[in-house]
């Protein structure tokens, strides 16, 4: 009898056990809950722009903030919402992607976006924002790995305060009217020596490649097409250790 009774709590452990397992599983696996404000950003970012199909040309684009809708009032879970990514533990939202989403309108300093300050990636790729000038608010989300701006119809200089994202290591801002003279290429990159993927093509840089490069020792990937580019290229660059893909056709 005194075997059967220690095999009968043997048995109960064991089920305990497991049904703390699978809750536990269930808890990390369930989306978090985003915060209001950040929720609330969001949807006034969303309505900041019209939904307009010649914004895009990407075949495969569709209007992903077409999902970003409130919920009895409030503004609902955005980390639920199409093209958002929220961090699983903190509920902030970290890496909007809204590449190619129809997005049509202006986008300045005083844009919702940027109250998003826990922004690790940011993908504005593939809209329409009317020939805006990329906001110089954009350097202070400090957080960024990556930022992509690519055909996304913004124009002037870029502003120097893109220098200060000293964590990226992706960056593409080609295929706008963008020129790059004050800052120059030698300001813009040489605090943004964590870069893996820097994409400058078709911006209007007009100057010679700077050595400044030969210290981004993380690069993997440089695209410096068609970027009116002259003078003699620093060979040091070919001695970077991870460089694998270099474009600088057109120039």
């Amino acid at each position: 009898m005194g075997s059967s009774f220690y095999l009968h709590v043997f048995m109960l452990l064991c089920c305990c056990l497991y049904l703390f397992i699978l809750l536990t599983n269930s808890s990390s696996s369930a989306q978090p809950l985003c915060h209001e404000d950040e929720s609330s950003s969001l949807l006034q970012f969303k309505h900041s722009f019209f939904i307009n199909k010649s914004a895009s040309g990407d075949p495969s684009a569709y209007p992903k903030v077409e999902s970003w809708k409130k919920l009895q009032g409030k503004s609902g879970n955005c980390c639920s919402w199409d093209g958002v990514e929220c961090d699983h533990d903190t509920g902030h939202v970290i890496g909007p992607d809204l590449s190619s989403s129809f997005l049509y309108g202006s986008i300045n300093s005083n844009s919702s976006l940027f109250n998003l300050v826990h922004l690790q990636r940011l993908n504005l790729s593939g809209n329409h924002f009317n020939y805006s000038q990329i906001p110089p608010r954009m350097g202070k989300l400090s957080r960024l790995t990556s930022l992509d701006l690519s055909y996304s119809v913004i124009f002037s200089q870029i502003p120097s305060k893109i220098s200060c994202l000293a964590k990226l290591v992706y960056l593409d801002l080609s295929g706008n009217a963008l020129k790059l003279d004050n800052p120059n290429l030698e300001d813009l990159v040489q605090n943004l020596t964590s870069l893996k993927v820097l994409d400058l093509s078709w911006v209007n840089i007009s100057s010679t490649v700077t050595r400044a490069m030969s210290n981004m020792s993380s690069l993997t990937t440089l695209f410096l097409e068609s970027c009116q580019l002259y003078g003699e290229f620093p060979t040091t660059i070919f001695q970077l250790p991870h460089l694998r893909i270099l474009r600088l056709a057109k120039n």
